[in-house]
Protein backbone atom coordinates (compact mmCIF):
# COMPACT_ATOMS: atom_id res chain seq x y z
CA UNK A 1 0.00 0.00 0.00
CA UNK A 2 1.38 3.42 -0.95
CA UNK A 3 1.70 6.42 1.35
CA UNK A 4 -1.81 7.71 2.02
CA UNK A 5 -1.71 11.05 0.22
CA UNK A 6 -2.69 12.47 -3.16
CA UNK A 7 -1.87 15.34 -5.54
CA UNK A 8 -5.22 16.90 -4.61
CA UNK A 9 -4.25 16.92 -0.93
CA UNK A 10 -0.96 18.53 -1.84
CA UNK A 11 -2.80 21.23 -3.72
CA UNK A 12 -4.84 22.06 -0.61
CA UNK A 13 -1.73 22.01 1.63
CA UNK A 14 0.02 24.49 -0.64
CA UNK A 15 -2.97 26.80 -0.97
CA UNK A 16 -3.65 26.99 2.76
CA UNK A 17 0.04 27.40 3.64
CA UNK A 18 0.34 30.21 1.10
CA UNK A 19 -2.57 32.04 2.73
CA UNK A 20 -1.23 31.39 6.24
CA UNK A 21 2.17 32.89 5.50
CA UNK A 22 0.45 35.91 3.96
CA UNK A 23 -1.82 36.35 7.00
CA UNK A 24 -4.90 35.61 4.91
CA UNK A 25 -5.96 32.25 6.36
CA UNK A 26 -8.81 32.78 8.81
CA UNK A 27 -7.79 29.81 10.96
CA UNK A 28 -4.63 28.20 12.34
CA UNK A 29 -2.65 25.51 10.59
CA UNK A 30 -3.03 22.21 12.46
CA UNK A 31 -0.79 19.33 11.48
CA UNK A 32 -1.69 16.09 13.26
CA UNK A 33 -0.07 12.85 12.10
CA UNK A 34 -1.59 9.57 13.29
CA UNK A 35 0.64 6.54 13.80
CA UNK A 36 -0.36 2.89 13.75
CA UNK A 37 -2.10 2.60 10.36
CA UNK A 38 -1.80 -0.77 8.64
CA UNK A 39 0.76 -0.19 5.87
CA UNK A 40 -0.44 -3.17 3.85
CA UNK A 41 3.11 -4.42 3.30
CA UNK A 42 5.85 -6.17 5.30
CA UNK A 43 8.29 -4.25 7.41
CA UNK A 44 11.80 -3.96 5.90
CA UNK A 45 14.62 -5.81 7.63
CA UNK A 46 16.58 -2.57 7.92
CA UNK A 47 15.84 -1.07 11.37
CA UNK A 48 14.53 2.45 11.88
CA UNK A 49 16.96 4.94 13.37
CA UNK A 50 16.03 8.50 14.29
CA UNK A 51 19.47 9.60 13.11
CA UNK A 52 20.34 8.74 9.53
CA UNK A 53 24.02 8.87 10.46
CA UNK A 54 23.49 5.64 12.46
CA UNK A 55 23.26 3.67 9.23
CA UNK A 56 26.62 2.29 8.19
CA UNK A 57 27.85 3.87 4.97
CA UNK A 58 27.72 0.38 3.41
CA UNK A 59 23.89 0.62 3.57
CA UNK A 60 22.71 2.01 0.20
CA UNK A 61 20.88 5.33 0.42
CA UNK A 62 17.90 3.82 -1.41
CA UNK A 63 17.48 1.19 1.31
CA UNK A 64 17.27 3.93 3.94
CA UNK A 65 14.60 5.66 1.87
CA UNK A 66 12.65 2.40 1.53
CA UNK A 67 12.68 2.12 5.32
CA UNK A 68 11.36 5.67 5.59
CA UNK A 69 8.70 4.87 2.99
CA UNK A 70 7.41 2.01 5.12
CA UNK A 71 7.25 4.22 8.21
CA UNK A 72 5.37 6.94 6.31
CA UNK A 73 2.94 4.28 5.05
CA UNK A 74 2.08 3.55 8.71
CA UNK A 75 0.76 7.08 9.18
CA UNK A 76 -2.41 9.01 8.40
CA UNK A 77 -2.18 12.73 7.76
CA UNK A 78 -4.93 14.80 9.37
CA UNK A 79 -5.79 18.45 8.90
CA UNK A 80 -2.82 20.30 7.44
CA UNK A 81 -0.38 17.42 7.96
CA UNK A 82 1.48 15.93 5.02
CA UNK A 83 4.04 13.15 4.43
CA UNK A 84 7.42 14.59 5.30
CA UNK A 85 10.81 13.13 6.03
CA UNK A 86 13.69 14.96 7.63
CA UNK A 87 17.14 13.44 6.97
CA UNK A 88 18.52 13.83 10.48
CA UNK A 89 22.31 13.76 10.63
CA UNK A 90 22.49 15.79 13.84
CA UNK A 91 22.07 19.44 14.71
CA UNK A 92 24.81 21.46 13.07
CA UNK A 93 25.93 18.79 10.60
CA UNK A 94 27.48 21.56 8.49
CA UNK A 95 30.37 21.39 10.99
CA UNK A 96 31.09 17.82 9.84
CA UNK A 97 31.15 19.06 6.24
CA UNK A 98 33.85 21.54 7.33
CA UNK A 99 36.02 19.02 9.13
CA UNK A 100 34.53 18.42 12.58
CA UNK A 101 34.23 14.84 13.80
CA UNK A 102 30.71 13.36 13.76
CA UNK A 103 30.26 10.91 16.61
CA UNK A 104 27.22 8.67 16.97
CA UNK A 105 26.30 8.17 20.63
CA UNK A 106 23.61 5.83 22.00
CA UNK A 107 20.68 8.03 21.06
CA UNK A 108 22.16 11.23 19.64
CA UNK A 109 24.91 12.70 17.51
CA UNK A 110 27.80 14.84 18.75
CA UNK A 111 30.28 16.99 16.86
CA UNK A 112 33.72 17.97 18.09
CA UNK A 113 36.84 19.45 16.50
CA UNK A 114 39.48 17.12 15.12
CA UNK A 115 41.99 19.17 17.08
CA UNK A 116 41.66 22.16 19.37
CA UNK A 117 42.78 25.46 17.87
CA UNK A 118 42.90 29.05 19.00
CA UNK A 119 40.14 31.24 17.58
CA UNK A 120 42.67 32.99 15.34
CA UNK A 121 43.69 29.62 13.84
CA UNK A 122 40.21 28.38 12.98
CA UNK A 123 39.33 28.56 9.30
CA UNK A 124 36.14 27.47 7.58
CA UNK A 125 36.37 26.13 4.07
CA UNK A 126 34.15 24.33 1.58
CA UNK A 127 35.28 20.72 1.18
CA UNK A 128 33.48 19.26 -1.87
CA UNK A 129 34.82 15.74 -1.31
CA UNK A 130 33.86 15.55 2.37
CA UNK A 131 32.45 12.07 3.06
CA UNK A 132 29.53 13.29 5.18
CA UNK A 133 28.54 15.87 2.60
CA UNK A 134 28.47 13.20 -0.09
CA UNK A 135 26.50 10.81 2.13
CA UNK A 136 23.81 13.37 2.90
CA UNK A 137 23.57 14.34 -0.76
CA UNK A 138 23.22 10.68 -1.75
CA UNK A 139 20.38 10.18 0.73
CA UNK A 140 18.55 13.31 -0.43
CA UNK A 141 18.99 12.35 -4.08
CA UNK A 142 17.69 8.84 -3.43
CA UNK A 143 14.64 10.29 -1.65
CA UNK A 144 13.80 12.58 -4.55
CA UNK A 145 14.16 9.75 -7.08
CA UNK A 146 12.07 7.33 -5.01
CA UNK A 147 9.15 9.61 -4.15
CA UNK A 148 9.16 12.01 -7.10
CA UNK A 149 7.40 14.75 -5.15
CA UNK A 150 4.90 12.67 -3.16
CA UNK A 151 6.85 13.21 0.07
CA UNK A 152 8.24 16.54 1.27
CA UNK A 153 11.95 16.05 1.95
CA UNK A 154 13.09 18.52 4.59
CA UNK A 155 16.35 20.44 4.73
CA UNK A 156 18.94 18.88 7.01
CA UNK A 157 19.74 20.60 10.30
CA UNK A 158 22.60 22.80 9.12
CA UNK A 159 22.68 24.51 12.52
CA UNK A 160 23.01 28.10 13.68
CA UNK A 161 26.21 29.86 12.74
CA UNK A 162 27.46 30.81 16.22
CA UNK A 163 26.49 27.30 17.36
CA UNK A 164 28.65 25.93 14.55
CA UNK A 165 31.55 28.07 15.69
CA UNK A 166 31.05 26.79 19.25
CA UNK A 167 31.69 23.25 17.98
CA UNK A 168 35.17 24.28 16.85
CA UNK A 169 35.64 26.52 19.91
CA UNK A 170 33.72 24.79 22.73
CA UNK A 171 31.37 27.15 24.54
CA UNK A 172 33.55 28.13 27.51
CA UNK A 173 36.39 29.07 25.16
CA UNK A 174 34.09 30.93 22.76
CA UNK A 175 32.62 32.92 25.63
CA UNK A 176 36.10 34.19 26.47
CA UNK A 177 36.75 34.86 22.78
CA UNK A 178 33.83 37.30 22.74
CA UNK A 179 35.87 39.46 25.12
CA UNK A 180 39.40 38.68 23.98
CA UNK A 181 39.01 38.22 20.21
CA UNK A 182 35.72 39.85 19.15
CA UNK A 183 36.88 40.60 15.61
CA UNK A 184 37.93 36.98 15.05
CA UNK A 185 34.54 35.75 16.28
CA UNK A 186 32.71 38.11 13.94
CA UNK A 187 34.90 37.19 10.99
CA UNK A 188 34.31 33.46 11.48
CA UNK A 189 30.59 34.01 11.98
CA UNK A 190 30.37 35.64 8.56
CA UNK A 191 32.51 32.91 7.01
CA UNK A 192 30.06 30.36 8.42
CA UNK A 193 27.15 32.47 7.14
CA UNK A 194 28.38 32.32 3.55
CA UNK A 195 29.13 28.60 3.73
CA UNK A 196 25.74 27.96 5.33
CA UNK A 197 23.97 29.45 2.34
CA UNK A 198 26.27 27.64 -0.07
CA UNK A 199 25.26 24.31 1.46
CA UNK A 200 21.62 25.40 1.66
CA UNK A 201 21.73 26.15 -2.06
CA UNK A 202 23.49 22.91 -2.94
CA UNK A 203 20.92 20.78 -1.17
CA UNK A 204 18.09 22.71 -2.75
CA UNK A 205 19.56 21.92 -6.17
CA UNK A 206 18.84 18.29 -5.28
CA UNK A 207 15.48 18.86 -3.59
CA UNK A 208 13.98 21.43 -5.96
CA UNK A 209 11.90 21.86 -8.02
CA UNK A 210 10.35 18.40 -7.59
CA UNK A 211 10.03 18.75 -3.81
CA UNK A 212 6.57 20.13 -2.97
CA UNK A 213 8.17 23.02 -1.10
CA UNK A 214 10.50 23.77 1.80
CA UNK A 215 10.56 22.43 5.35
CA UNK A 216 13.14 22.22 8.11
CA UNK A 217 13.15 19.95 11.16
CA UNK A 218 9.95 21.54 12.51
CA UNK A 219 8.00 20.61 9.33
CA UNK A 220 6.30 23.97 8.77
CA UNK A 221 5.48 23.92 5.06
CA UNK A 222 6.39 26.78 2.76
CA UNK A 223 6.36 27.01 -1.02
CA UNK A 224 9.20 29.53 -0.81
CA UNK A 225 12.62 29.24 0.84
CA UNK A 226 12.17 28.67 4.57
CA UNK A 227 14.32 27.58 7.50
CA UNK A 228 14.12 27.35 11.29
CA UNK A 229 17.03 29.58 12.30
CA UNK A 230 18.58 29.27 15.73
CA UNK A 231 21.36 30.28 18.09
CA UNK A 232 21.39 28.07 21.18
CA UNK A 233 24.70 29.66 22.20
CA UNK A 234 22.93 32.94 22.94
CA UNK A 235 21.41 31.31 26.05
CA UNK A 236 24.73 32.16 27.71
CA UNK A 237 25.19 35.78 26.61
CA UNK A 238 23.73 39.18 27.44
CA UNK A 239 21.30 41.14 25.24
CA UNK A 240 24.15 43.52 24.42
CA UNK A 241 26.29 40.64 23.19
CA UNK A 242 23.35 39.22 21.27
CA UNK A 243 22.99 42.51 19.44
CA UNK A 244 26.71 42.63 18.68
CA UNK A 245 27.52 39.03 17.79
CA UNK A 246 24.25 37.31 16.82
CA UNK A 247 21.66 39.73 15.53
CA UNK A 248 23.54 41.14 12.50
CA UNK A 249 24.18 37.71 10.99
CA UNK A 250 20.70 36.52 11.92
CA UNK A 251 19.10 39.56 10.28
CA UNK A 252 21.18 38.98 7.15
CA UNK A 253 20.03 35.34 7.03
CA UNK A 254 16.40 36.45 7.34
CA UNK A 255 16.87 38.71 4.30
CA UNK A 256 18.11 35.74 2.25
CA UNK A 257 15.12 33.54 3.11
CA UNK A 258 11.55 34.25 2.09
CA UNK A 259 9.93 32.70 5.18
CA UNK A 260 12.41 32.50 8.08
CA UNK A 261 11.40 31.30 11.56
CA UNK A 262 13.43 31.39 14.76
CA UNK A 263 13.77 28.59 17.31
CA UNK A 264 13.45 30.36 20.69
CA UNK A 265 14.67 27.63 23.02
CA UNK A 266 14.09 28.09 26.73
CA UNK A 267 13.75 30.97 29.21
CA UNK A 268 17.42 31.85 28.81
CA UNK A 269 16.65 33.20 25.34
CA UNK A 270 13.74 35.39 26.42
CA UNK A 271 16.02 38.39 27.19
CA UNK A 272 16.75 38.49 23.44
CA UNK A 273 13.13 38.34 22.28
CA UNK A 274 12.55 42.09 21.98
CA UNK A 275 15.66 42.49 19.85
CA UNK A 276 14.80 39.43 17.78
CA UNK A 277 11.32 40.76 17.01
CA UNK A 278 12.86 43.95 15.62
CA UNK A 279 14.11 41.96 12.61
CA UNK A 280 11.59 42.99 9.98
CA UNK A 281 12.14 40.02 7.68
CA UNK A 282 11.67 37.42 10.45
CA UNK A 283 8.28 35.83 9.80
CA UNK A 284 7.71 33.81 12.96
CA UNK A 285 8.91 32.34 16.25
CA UNK A 286 8.81 28.82 17.63
CA UNK A 287 8.75 29.08 21.43
CA UNK A 288 10.00 25.97 23.29
CA UNK A 289 9.79 26.50 27.08
CA UNK A 290 11.94 23.42 27.80
CA UNK A 291 12.15 21.06 30.75
CA UNK A 292 11.65 22.12 34.34
CA UNK A 293 9.63 25.26 33.57
CA UNK A 294 5.90 25.97 33.09
CA UNK A 295 4.41 24.30 29.99
CA UNK A 296 3.52 25.84 26.64
CA UNK A 297 0.12 27.04 27.85
CA UNK A 298 1.54 29.21 30.64
CA UNK A 299 3.45 31.85 28.66
CA UNK A 300 0.71 34.23 27.48
CA UNK A 301 2.96 37.30 27.69
CA UNK A 302 5.49 35.69 25.35
CA UNK A 303 2.82 34.84 22.77
CA UNK A 304 1.24 38.29 23.01
CA UNK A 305 4.60 39.96 22.46
CA UNK A 306 5.25 37.81 19.36
CA UNK A 307 1.73 38.42 18.02
CA UNK A 308 1.92 42.19 18.65
CA UNK A 309 5.16 42.28 16.64
CA UNK A 310 3.23 40.87 13.68
CA UNK A 311 4.97 37.49 13.74
CA UNK A 312 3.58 33.99 13.26
CA UNK A 313 3.83 31.41 16.07
CA UNK A 314 4.50 27.67 16.10
CA UNK A 315 3.65 25.45 19.06
CA UNK A 316 3.52 21.75 19.94
CA UNK A 317 0.72 20.11 21.95
CA UNK A 318 1.44 19.53 25.61
CA UNK A 319 1.21 15.91 26.86
CA UNK A 320 -2.17 14.69 28.04
CA UNK A 321 -4.37 15.67 29.73
CA UNK A 322 -3.90 19.02 27.93
CA UNK A 323 -3.05 17.51 24.56
CA UNK A 324 -4.76 19.14 21.59
CA UNK A 325 -6.38 21.68 23.92
CA UNK A 326 -2.99 23.42 23.95
CA UNK A 327 -4.13 25.27 20.85
CA UNK A 328 -7.44 26.26 22.42
CA UNK A 329 -5.69 27.70 25.47
CA UNK A 330 -3.09 29.70 23.54
CA UNK A 331 -5.75 30.95 21.10
CA UNK A 332 -7.88 32.15 24.01
CA UNK A 333 -4.91 33.98 25.50
CA UNK A 334 -4.32 35.74 22.18
CA UNK A 335 -7.93 36.37 21.28
CA UNK A 336 -7.78 34.23 18.13
CA UNK A 337 -5.96 31.24 16.65
CA UNK A 338 -5.01 33.03 13.44
CA UNK A 339 -1.29 32.98 12.71
CA UNK A 340 -0.69 29.88 14.85
CA UNK A 341 0.56 26.53 13.62
CA UNK A 342 0.42 23.47 15.88
CA UNK A 343 2.28 20.33 14.88
CA UNK A 344 1.57 17.12 16.76
CA UNK A 345 1.17 13.36 16.71
CA UNK A 346 -1.47 10.93 17.92
CA UNK A 347 -2.37 7.26 17.64
CA UNK A 348 -4.68 5.94 14.96
CA UNK A 349 -7.11 4.94 17.74
CA UNK A 350 -7.62 8.66 18.42
CA UNK A 351 -8.76 9.46 14.87
CA UNK A 352 -12.33 10.39 15.83
CA UNK A 353 -11.11 12.65 18.61
CA UNK A 354 -8.71 14.37 16.22
CA UNK A 355 -11.43 14.77 13.58
CA UNK A 356 -13.70 16.41 16.14
CA UNK A 357 -10.93 18.79 17.20
CA UNK A 358 -10.06 19.73 13.62
CA UNK A 359 -13.70 20.35 12.74
CA UNK A 360 -13.85 23.00 15.45
CA UNK A 361 -11.26 25.01 13.49
CA UNK A 362 -12.65 24.15 10.05
CA UNK A 363 -9.38 22.31 9.41
CA UNK A 364 -10.62 18.91 8.22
Amino acid sequence: MAIDFSPERWGKIKEDARKWWAGELERPLIQITLSGKDPGKPQPSLPYYGFASFYNTSVPAKEIVKRWDYDLSCKKYMGDAFPCIWPNFGAGVISAFMGAVLENANDTVWFHPEKMQEITEVRFAYKPDNAWLQRVKDVCQAAMEYWAGLVQVGMIDLGGNLDILSIFRPSEKLLLDLYDQPDAVKSLTWEAHELWFKYFGEFNKILQPENPGYTAWASIFSEEPHYMLQCDFCYMISPEMFDEFVKPELAAACKRLKNPFYHLDGPGQLPHLDSLLEIKELKGVQWIPGAGVPPTTEWPDVYRKIREAGKLIQIYPEPEPIGLKTLDIVAEQLGSANGLVMIGNADITQEKEVEHFLSGYDAL
